[in-house]
């Protein structure tokens, strides 16, 4: 199995529980970019490896240890705050598309990432698109790990690329 098969629903090893990366993928992930807009192979397997690591693919949906990090994407919600005040307060098309989404005039509470897995998943997506750097190669491990720990878990956070790696391949059924 190549490292990017999603795996059967029969075949996923017991070793990674939460939700079926397959589903994650088919269920959440594709229809929240398809909302958007916002669709791509290195996309879908940048949010799936995302949740992954963040949550152990939706296993937490809150932070251990009373950590503020909210959803399956592990999304705190200060992040969401900023999303939402210095970013889609500007992308009027993007935040309009999303509000008619959640039926509001306003911008939703935070909390709103655990109960709603597609809003979490349009959250994540949006945290990556206000980043300038193109999105590494569908098919590079590596640079999506990378990309990740840049851009979402931060040069602060105590996340490691090797743990990226290691969590895909675990969850994915690789090595």
């Amino acid at each position: 199995m190549s490292p990017f098969t999603l795996p059967a629903e029969g075949s996923i090893s017991p070793k990674s529980r939460g939700i079926h990366p397959r589903h994650l993928v088919e269920c959440v992930i594709q229809p929240a970019l398809q909302f958007l807009n916002m669709e791509g192979t290195a996309v879908e397997r940048l949010l799936l490896g995302t949740a992954i690591q963040e949550s152990g693919c939706g296993l937490y949906l809150r932070q251990r240890s009373h950590g503020p990090a909210l959803g399956i994407f592990q999304m705190e919600a200060a992040t969401h705050d900023d999303i939402w005040h210095n970013w889609l307060h500007w992308q009027i098309p993007i935040r309009d598309k999303v509000l008619g989404y959640l039926g509001r005039q306003e911008q939703p509470d935070a909390s709103r990432l655990v109960t709603d897995l597609l809003y979490a998943a349009m959250m994540c997506r949006l945290h990556y698109r206000r980043v300038a750097s193109p999105l590494p190669d569908a098919d590079d491990l590596e640079g999506l790990a990378n990309y990740w720990k840049r851009y979402y878990n931060t040069p602060q956070g105590h996340g490691t690329t090797q743990a990226f790696a290691d969590n895909w391949n675990r969850f994915l059924g690789v090595a």
